[in-house]
């Protein structure tokens, strides 16, 4: 049976507006994309990802559709679209977009039409409700973005529903009109050479009927309600019958689901081929933080913490047992919704370098695939952002005056958003240390970090470099050891996640410290004489089976007699 050609992939996510801009306008565009293709081709990287590039008014960036047909002018015309994926694939580089399946935007014809009146035959397109006798809201759900998921619409007394900004209205996926102008969508784009795309927000495509309140103890309070609309059964029909019909015409599509809240067990539902829907799901479950110094009172995803090392290990080994026979899980460690990896895990101040090399080794050689997020590759760190105002994010403000009504100090509350907030990671891609990064010659739309050596131009020059440690660590991953090979963790102290990869007569140990401590590890079978050490961050040492790990050290050992001649030869090349 040939094997898929994405169970081999590592994806480089691109954000467009803020990789490369060619025009001058501040803002990243596909050109610009087009103009760093070398570069991207020699990370070793053999997917990029694209947020949106839709026609759109960008209420949120991008996520809000108002043509699913047409590059917003934004970002280039349909000739810049056809030519970066020609030029990609050139490169042997395939193409994802990112298709908003959940809702539109507001300025989409289907529901300008919706609009007109309660019988036009888009009205059904969206998800419609009667509000209360005394002008109530429908129910008390609260939407993502803050307030109601209701809105009452302008010229009518019917309210319709919006999971995110109320100029983003959800799709009526139960309506069989749409989705077979879903995929008709989703047609056009493949016939224009496009390999797959990663599916936003799929988890919400259903409703839970009769839309009824959450309880609560406070009348009048909106309260997020996931159990009524995230995850429910009519999911998964929408999905098959979507990638049935698309895969019955393009057998080699990709679907990759954005399942941030999916729990194992869903994810491992999603992801079954038995099921035909995706072939595979981005969960945001991996991190689990320690909490303890969190207030209550402000919502505990805007807050710094610490990664619960315990939690995060167990909730890694059930993600590769349990989505081993399907090729393993999605690996990452950020994307444009998170905080950036080195920020958040590693130590961006003391150890930067050593950390962002540590942290790529432990995610990246697991089984599964890499999605890796524009810049990581050179330890970019979180955008400094010095005032509220400069934040996108709506969350972002709404916690700005929520904690400084509860008495926080303006200083302590941005130094909060910039660990936390996703804006953090939207800042522009750094490619030399020139006054915007070599980014643009006019000042970028999200700001930008100016540093010395975290760019591209100093690190090319560097052997030893972020940069050249992710080129190295890209061609261990494309070895049939790291993407079929066995995962087994290593029992060791919470500070070190050890695990080996097995497959046939070779083994690999990999060991990472997740500490700004040194410690000793030690294992019987790996001496100076029986192991080569191919992959190593810093001063880390290995002085008979005792193998000392620095501050946020890695290592990577493969036992020598076990490896195979031909592949000797090509790790020696590495």
């Amino acid at each position: 049976m040939t094997v898929k050609w994405w169970k081999e992939a590592i994806v480089y996510q691109i954000y467009p507006r803020s990789f490369q801009d060619s025009n001058n306008d501040g803002v990243g565009d596909l050109k610009g994309v087009i103009q760093r293709l070398d570069y991207i081709q020699s990370l070793g990287v053999t997917v990029i990802w694209l947020n949106p590039i839709f026609t759109s008014p960008q209420i949120d960036n991008g996520y809000d559709v108002s043509n699913y047909c047409e590059i917003d002018p934004l970002f280039g015309s349909m000739e810049d679209i056809e030519e970066l994926i020609k030029e990609a694939h050139i490169r042997g580089i395939k193409v994802l977009f990112d298709f908003v399946l959940n809702h539109t935007s507001d300025q989409h014809p289907w529901f300008q039409e919706a609009l007109k009146d309660s019988e036009n035959p888009y009205r059904d397109y969206y998800l419609w409700a009667n509000g209360g006798e005394n002008g109530e809201l429908p129910n008390n759900w609260a939407s993502f973005f803050g307030g109601s998921v209701w809105e009452k619409e302008p010229l009518g007394d019917h309210y319709y529903f919006h999971l995110f900004a109320k100029e983003m209205p959800d799709l009526n996926w139960g309506n069989p009109n749409v989705q077979a102008s879903m995929l008709e969508i989703a047609c056009f784009w493949m016939e224009k050479g496009v390999d797959g795309f990663r599916l936003d927000a799929f988890i919400h495509m259903d409703k839970e009927e009769g839309y009824p309140n959450v309880p609560t103890t406070k009348d009048g309070e909106l309260v997020l309600a996931e159990n009524y609309y995230a995850n429910l059964p009519k999911v998964n029909d929408y999905m098959k019958r979507f990638a049935q019909a698309l895969r019955s015409r393009y057998p080699d599509v990709f679907l990759v689901g954005e399942a941030a809240s999916a729990t194992i067990d869903l994810a491992v539902n999603y992801s079954d081929p038995a099921n035909e829907g995706c072939d595979a799901v981005i969960t945001f479950r991996y991190f689990t933080e320690d909490e303890t110094q969190k207030d209550i009172r402000l919502p505990l995803s805007m807050q710094s913490g610490s990664l619960d090392i315990k939690k995060f290990k167990k909730t890694m080994v059930e993600w590769q047992e349990r989505l081993s026979d399907f090729g393993g899980p999605t690996l990452y460690w950020n994307n444009h919704d998170m905080a950036r990896a080195v920020s958040r895990f590693g130590d961006a101040t003391h150890y930067r370098e050593n950390s962002s090399k540590m942290l790529a080794t432990l995610m990246y050689l697991q089984k599964g695939i890499p999605f890796i997020l524009n810049g990581e590759e050179l330890g970019m760190k979180n955008l400094e952002i010095n005032a509220i105002e400069h934040f996108f994010a709506p969350e972002a403000t709404v916690f700005y005056e929520k904690a400084y009504h509860l008495g926080y100090r303006k200083e302590y509350i941005l130094k909060e958003l910039n660990a936390t907030s996703k804006d953090a990671s939207r800042g522009v891609m750094q490619w030399n240390d020139s006054q915007f990064a070599g980014f643009s010659t006019t000042p970028p739309w999200s700001g930008v970090n100016r540093e010395v050596k975290y760019n591209v131009a100093d690190q090319e020059t560097i052997e030893s470099s972020i940069l050249n440690y992710y080129r190295k660590l890209f061609m261990y991953k494309k070895l049939p050891l790291f993407t079929e090979g066995s995962f087994h963790l290593i029992e060791t102290s919470d500070h070190l996640y050890c695990y080996e990869r097995k497959l046939g007569d070779q083994t690999a140990l990999i060991c990472c410290n997740l500490t700004n401590q040194s410690f000793i590890y030690s294992d019987s079978r790996f001496t100076s004489e029986t192991v080569t050490v191919v992959l190593s961050n810093g001063n880390n040492s290995l002085e008979n089976q005792h193998i000392k790990i620095e501050p946020y050290g890695s290592l990577v050992f493969m036992l020598e007699n076990e490896l195979k001649q031909t592949d000797k030869k090509r790790i020696s090349t590495f």
